[in-house]
């Protein structure tokens, strides 16, 4: 009885062993389990003791699997059957044509069924997706304040979320300041502009693309109750690499500005509201480089030429450089200029902003 016993269990041992994948390793070692994946540099095994164990492939002298897998080729190509490797090449015996051979070399990827699927999933989500895949975004703040004599508090927040996908860019971005202080008991606001809009970008090429854009802004130091622009264009990618992305564009919008009543003063008497409806045409141009593994930088220029009241335009320009602390932590320094040559009488032309506070960030984003 006992012998029958023991019998039983090395035949199970045997039959298991048999229905495992096996992978060998330079040291002799040999490891029992089920290859989960691999790309050209490790493979990932699940054990049944040890768990998931990812080994380096220049570690790996031998393969043979049990269960069906999917060898992935430089050529684009997919062999799925059960793998052996001999001297240095992938024996894949396949359901409909037999063995078929092909180099480690030409091998960039090893996929059991699941994560075949999976693979499969996402390069369907590539080709397909959502609208509410694949956004990233950022978050950057900052504040100051003062106490004792005088007593002050200026705040400032931006924040972007961006959707890209190799087809098309979805940008929506926001800022906003605001400064209040207090001198000799008297309290004053000395600062208070939101600015934001959403921007759409569509490549017709691998170099050019068309974009659509409305922005809205309020600026209480210029009186500007509203500033609403829709506009579009054309666009050209002159450099577009991961680190660094270069474009031009050139198109036309039409301003909506309203300008609020003025109350007449000791030294200037009362203005009405003031509402400007005019043609512009749209040039700029954005950059974005990765300096190194912790810098990035960020700048754009868009000048405005009004074409309904020639010899008048505004320009925006903003640039931001962002230190990454952790991976999703960074501290951000950030210029702003907003110029109007023809300001209601009695403001000024330009309007800077200068600020610096933490930067947060979510997603494998852009920025």
């Amino acid at each position: 009885m006992l012998r029958s016993f023991i019998v039983g269990v090395f035949l199970c041992v045997c039959a298991t062993s048999a229905l495992a994948d096996q992978v060998s390793l330079k040291n002799g070692d040999r490891l029992t389990g089920s290859i989960v994946k691999s790309d050209t540099k490790t493979l990932l095994l699940k054990t049944d003791f040890a768990g998931d164990v990812t080994l380096q492939w220049e570690a790996v002298t031998s393969i043979v699997s049990s269960q069906t897998l999917h060898v992935a080729l430089k050529d684009g190509q997919t062999i799925v059957g059960t793998v052996t490797t001999n001297d240095g090449k992938f024996e894949v015996a396949t359901k409909e044509t037999g063995p078929v051979s092909a180099s480690k070399d030409a091998v960039v990827g090893v996929r059991n069924d699941a994560e075949e699927k999976a693979y499969d999933d996402q390069i369907e989500r590539l080709r397909h997706p959502h609208l509410a895949d694949f956004w990233s975004g950022l978050l950057d703040t900052g504040l100051s304040l003062t106490r004792g004599n005088s007593e002050s508090l200026t705040y400032n927040l931006s924040g972007k979320a961006a959707r890209v996908t190799d087809l098309d860019k979805i940008s929506v971005y926001t800022t906003a300041i605001y400064t209040d202080s207090t001198v000799d008991h008297i309290n004053s606001t000395t600062a208070h502009a939101i600015r934001g809009g959403i921007r759409g970008d569509l490549n017709v090429g691998d170099k050019f693309f068309v974009f659509g854009f409305t922005d809205f802004e309020y600026d209480q130091f210029q009186d500007l109750d509203l500033r609403n622009v829709v506009g579009g264009g054309l666009g050209y990618h002159i450099v577009n690499t991961k680190a660094t992305t270069f474009d031009v564009f050139a198109g036309g919008d039409y301003d909506q500005d309203f300008f609020g009543a003025i109350a007449a003063t000791a030294t200037a008497p009362a203005m009405a509201a003031v509402t400007r409806k005019t043609g512009e045409v749209d040039l700029g141009e954005t950059f974005n480089a990765k300096i190194n593994n912790r810098t990035t930088i960020t700048q754009q220029f868009s000048l405005y030429p009004n074409v309904s009241n020639t010899g008048t335009y505004r320009f925006q320009f903003d640039t931001t450089a962002a230190t990454k602390l952790k991976n999703w932590l960074s501290w951000q320094v950030t210029y702003s200029d907003r110029f109007l040559s023809d300001p209601l009488p009695g403001f000024k032309k330009n309007d800077l902003l200068l600020s610096t506070g933490v930067r947060l960030t979510f997603g494998k984003g852009v920025f």
